[in-house]
């Protein structure tokens, strides 16, 4: 029998530091719940708001896999890779941090907020080397549908991580219904609700709200509202 866990979007962590506006759905900096450390290898789901011309300096990671989507603006991104660009609403970007990597991400527009999702997941290899890469989105594709975004195969047309971790995107009309076949057996899934109103597995969420299914294998799902946006990470449940 399958099991949950909810998240309401007012539930979690909050930090204002003026410039930016986070929400921490696990523990973070100086937000720790030792209930929300992590569901499975899913580590970090920050919301941002980040005002024009801000952002964060250089700063290092390693051994985690950091996914940034991108829900409105743009963002400045350098790395000691090398790697200078700028990702917009609509396009994905991964770093594999593995043996260590520093970056900076800054609003790259300076009268736009920028909102973003920043994800972290603990990788099934360390101390790999270290690996950028983003893609443009056909956004039309996740209309009534669930849009594979990033998945552990680098031969699927979409970026990939050294995860067994599979991220989709959809949006949906009013009273749309679909169900969602987990990836792989023994993973879970941490679906989180963009906009809109929607049911999953009997469970109403709005906005922000999200929840966590495992021992399953699959989900079912219905739109409520016409601007349902949804976030589904499949991800491996043992660390």
């Amino acid at each position: 029998m399958s099991q949950f866990i909810l998240y309401k979007g007012n539930t979690r962590g909050h930090a204002n530091h003026g410039w930016l506006d986070a929400h921490h759905s696990f523990s973070f900096a100086n937000y720790y719940n030792p209930e929300r450390m992590n569901f499975g290898v899913l580590r970090v789901l920050n919301d941002d708001l980040i005002d024009g011309g801000m952002g964060f300096g250089a700063h290092p990671h390693d051994n985690m896999e950091i996914i940034t989507i991108p829900l409105a603006g743009a963002i400045a991104h350098k790395d000691s890779m090398g790697n200078t660009a700028e990702i917009k609403a609509g396009e994905i970007q991964v770093m594999s941090a593995g043996t260590g990597v520093s970056h900076s991400e800054f609003n790259a527009l300076a009268d736009v907020q920028l909102n973003l999702l920043q994800i972290w997941l603990f990788p099934n290899k360390k101390n790999v080397t270290p690996r950028y890469d983003q893609r443009a989105l056909d956004v039309a594709a996740r209309h009534n549908n669930f849009q594979q975004i990033l998945s552990p195969n680098s031969e699927d047309d979409n970026v990939w991580i050294h995860q067994d971790a599979w991220f989709s995107l959809g949006k949906f009309d009013e009273s749309f219904e679909t169900e969602y076949k987990i990836k792989k057996a023994g993973n879970g899934v941490y679906a989180f609700v963009i906009n809109g109103e929607v049911t999953i597995d009997g469970q109403t969420l709005s906005r922000r709200d999200a929840i966590g299914i495992w021992d399953t294998d699959q989900i079912s799902f219905k739109a409520n509202t016409a601007d349902a946006e949804v976030l589904l990470m499949d991800v491996q449940m043992e660390l």
